[in-house]
């Protein structure tokens, strides 16, 4: 069978289950069976048994779990709620100022997280409220919480970066600090457009001196809100700072995050028992998914090679006449097509066993390439019509018309395009860091 058919029945039916509503660990199961006994025969199962074992014990994955276990805590205790009213007093009185309130706290909820679904759920239940009930415009209120809750899987710690890094085989702490200057561009540009929309365009902002006054915090002395922040820059900077100077792996700086987060909830008086055993079963819960996930997409890659298809498709690319930049914008808008409607990370376990070997092929550097795609993808949960960060803010706000918020975050998806085009023309904003390593 010539490789290209392989390669397109095995890609058509792992489509075709995922629209089925298939879980995703099912369907490549299923795709992955299949492919033994026809490539392989029944005998070959075992190496379907050490695929599953090699990569559930691969040591960098223990990052996954430990930063979900993070997130779970410092959002089920309730803790995050006051650093939204600490950094609401420091913003100050500005024209707009919900907007750079939503935008800083969507960044560092994204840091915290890493889920872009948990932040625009968090954001879209505390803060669009209080904005459209101050008078902010409904649809630029909306894109900028999407377009902040956009950056969650982009800024460290983000388990997404953790599962490209580990499946392509490049660095994990490279490619996990590599989301930090990309992050911080593209939340510069989300608040520049939506100030600069609030200059042109008053009437989408209320004049901050008409905005109700918030009682007994803004008696608070500013260096009490700053200090209230304090713990989650600790958690922050202890991650990253870690990882950064090599102090610790992505997994130790993890666990210190763990630990800042179980500190911090019991700092503010929010730690309990019954919160510790909730976030333990669902990170245990979320974790298991993914390491299942991740060692059916192992094993779908290792049946490519055998077939002959993952070479082939790598010989026809070196035989192009294609140049590498018109290769990367192929590759680029197929992945941004197709995770307009099917599941972002189903997609991405597709594509890095097809993509992985191009890479070197066409000289790109891994990070600075597993970087993009990271935004590619996380672009795919704002861009409609089956962004599932959308979806996961029209559930906190039911009355929110779903036309609405697709109108909403087109001009934040062509703000994301174009804070990629800058790391396209400009690698060292990905590259920076990681070489500090």
């Amino acid at each position: 069978m010539e490789w290209w058919l392989i390669l397109g029945i095995a890609g058509g039916l792992l489509l075709a289950l995922f629209a089925s509503g298939m879980p995703i660990f099912l369907a490549f199961l299923a795709i992955n069976v299949l492919g033994v006994l026809v490539f392989l025969g029944p005998n070959a199962f075992g190496m379907v048994v050490n695929s599953v074992f090699d990569t559930t014990t691969t040591g960098t994955l223990t990052a996954i779990p430990l930063f979900v276990l993070m997130g779970e805590i410092l959002f089920r205790s309730g803790s995050t709620t006051v650093l939204f009213d600490a950094v609401d007093r420091l913003v100050g009185r500005l024209r707009g100022r919900q907007y750079v309130l939503a935008m800083a706290l969507a960044t560092v909820f994204g840091a915290l997280s890493g889920s872009n679904m948990a932040v625009a759920a968090m954001m879209g239940r505390t803060v669009y409220p209080g904005m459209t009930a101050r008078g902010y415009d409904a649809r630029l209120s909306i894109g900028v919480i999407l377009g902040g809750a956009s950056l969650a899987p982009v800024i460290p710690p983000s388990v997404l970066a953790i599962i490209i890094a580990t499946l392509a085989n490049v660095s994990v702490a490279g490619l996990l600090i590599a989301g930090i200057l990309p992050g911080l561009l593209l939340s510069g540009l989300f608040l520049l457009y939506a100030l600069g929309r609030c200059a042109f365009n008053p009437a989408l902002a209320p004049d901050s001196a008409d905005e109700p006054s918030e009682g007994d915090r803004d008696a608070l002395p500013a260096w009490v809100h700053l200090a209230r922040c304090l713990p989650f820059a600790l958690i922050i900077a202890s991650v990253m700072g870690f990882i950064l100077t090599g102090v610790a792996t992505p997994s130790e700086s993890a666990a210190t995050g763990v630990c800042g987060a179980v500190a911090t909830a019991l700092v503010f008086r929010r730690l309990s028992w019954r919160l510790l055993w909730d976030s333990l079963g669902q990170s245990a819960y979320i974790a298991s998914m993914i390491l299942v996930i991740m060692a059916s997409s192992t094993m779908f890659s290792q049946l490519l090679a055998f077939t002959g298809a993952t070479g082939q498709l790598t010989g026809l690319v070196a035989d192009s006449a294609l140049s590498p930049a018109a290769m990367f914008l192929l590759m680029m808008v197929l992945v941004f097509v197709f995770c307009m409607f099917i599941d972002q990370v189903a997609l991405m376990l597709i594509v890095i066993p097809i993509y992985e070997p191009m890479v070197g092929v066409l000289g790109f550097d891994p990070i600075w390439f597993w970087l993009l795609m990271l935004l590619n993808v996380t672009l795919g949960g704002i861009t409609p019509p089956f962004g599932y960060a959308m979806f996961a803010f029209k559930a906190v706000v039911p009355d929110t018309d779903l036309r609405t918020v697709f109108r909403a975050t087109w001009p934040f998806v062509a703000l994301f395009i174009l804070g990629m085009a800058i790391i396209y023309a400009v690698p060292g904003i990905a590259t920076l860091l990681p070489g500090l390593l």
